[in-house]
């Protein structure tokens, strides 16, 4: 063999290894999918702490290769770095690690100060029994269908959690999909609280809320965890861990351990959950037909939760005195995108009247939708376990 043939034939070989040789159309349209999650991020500000991360791990997840090579680079090749930062995923350890950090940077006052407003949060997960339902209804077996209907509760890391568990086929869809509507509350939610609502309705205005004490505010963690883990067992890795991170913040005694877990802890393991979650996205796993109806009945989910909140407020209201009514407002923060859905409720009160801040009122009913779907994951995998 001459020189010439030598490396021509070595470059032909180079060329089969080149991701211009093993591209395919699926990866094509998974890497344009990752770069409209990016552009979402940073020119429409949707999210962009969780979409980044999301969309530049799909395109990661898609950049072709030749999968005979033994490269061990995939996601699903055993020993590669990305497989091992997966294991998190699939294992479900970040989603409780996810737990400790928001534990940690949630203040439960509002919740404390007026404790009826969990009803609010509980009425919201009607989303995720209704979304369950309709996946049963389309075919899913019921582990599938559970890791599918907690899509309904607006919580990424709940939905890695009991995907991981009851249907590890689809969390890469499952995943996605919750992080996509998490990031598009503030699109989906004002036209249904619109919809549902009166001029008068979004007129109400609440009692300022009352001083918590710190005793309170030490309590609440503890007899909250005792209440739901007993309620639910399955639950402990979600709540335990909740729980564990708001009891560092509020025991004055721990700040150090609190700001960790709720800043530069939390921040990694966003960062690794995000990156890993769009790499699971691989074209062959993720361009199904499973994928449209993950989807379409996410979406479904999301409504009906929205809907439920907002829904059962207005029913709470003709039975409270006219001086204790509450905005109906505030009935989308049922569902657990903490704190996006509090503030949709805040700039929509302020859009009608600039006086009327409904925030903190509206983080009553948004730190339930946190435990309210830890709660229902843990009732769905107890049920199914």
């Amino acid at each position: 063999m001459s020189f010439t043939e030598f490396i021509v034939s070595n470059f032909n070989e180079f060329l089969t290894y080149t991701g211009f040789a093993n591209a395919t159309i699926p990866n094509l349209i998974m890497i344009a999918v990752g770069a409209f999650f990016i552009w979402l991020a940073i020119k429409k500000d949707f999210e962009p702490l969780l979409l980044v991360p999301i969309g530049l791990g799909i395109i990661l997840g898609n950049i072709p290769f030749r999968a005979d090579a033994g490269l061990e680079i995939g996601l699903y090749e055993d020993n590669s770095v990305l497989n091992i930062f997966y294991q998190g995923v699939r294992q479900g350890w970040y989603p409780p690690l996810v737990f400790l950090g928001i534990g940690a940077m949630t203040d439960f006052s509002a919740l404390i100060a007026n404790p009826k407003l969990v009803l609010i949060g509980a009425a919201a997960q009607f989303g995720i029994f209704g979304a369950y339902m309709l996946a049963l209804a389309l075919g899913f077996e019921p582990n599938q269908a559970a890791g599918i209907a907690i899509i309904g509760g607006a919580d990424g890391p709940t939905a890695i959690f009991l995907s991981s568990k009851t249907a590890p086929n689809l969390m890469g869809a499952i995943a996605v999909c919750a992080y996509s509507y998490m990031a598009l509350v503030p699109v989906i939610q004002p036209m249904v609280m619109r919809l549902m609502t009166t001029k008068k309705e979004r007129l109400i205005r609440m009692k300022p809320v009352r001083h918590v004490s710190q005793t309170e505010r030490i309590l609440f963690p503890i007899i909250g965890l005792l209440l739901t883990t007993f309620i639910v067992p399955s639950g402990l890795p979600l709540l335990g861990m909740l729980f564990f991170g708001n009891l560092l913040k509020e025991s004055g005694k721990t700040t150090r351990l609190a700001k960790t877990a709720g800043s530069a802890l939390n921040d990694i393991v966003v960062i690794l959950l995000g990156l890993t979650v769009g790499c699971s996205t691989q074209a062959s796993e993720f361009l199904t037909v499973n994928t449209i109806y993950i989807f379409a009945i996410g979406a479904g989910a999301f409504f009906v939760a929205t809907m439920s909140g907002v829904g059962f407020v207005k029913i709470m209201n003709l039975f409270l005195p006219k001086d204790k009514k509450i905005n109906p407002l505030i009935g989308n923060a049922g569902v657990s995108a903490v704190p996006m859905a509090a503030r949709i409720s805040n700039n929509l009160g302020l859009e009608y009247d600039r006086h009327n801040f409904l925030l903190m009122h509206a983080m009553g009913p948004n730190v339930a939708g946190v435990i309210g779907s830890a709660v229902a994951a843990g009732a769905l995998l107890g049920f199914l376990s």
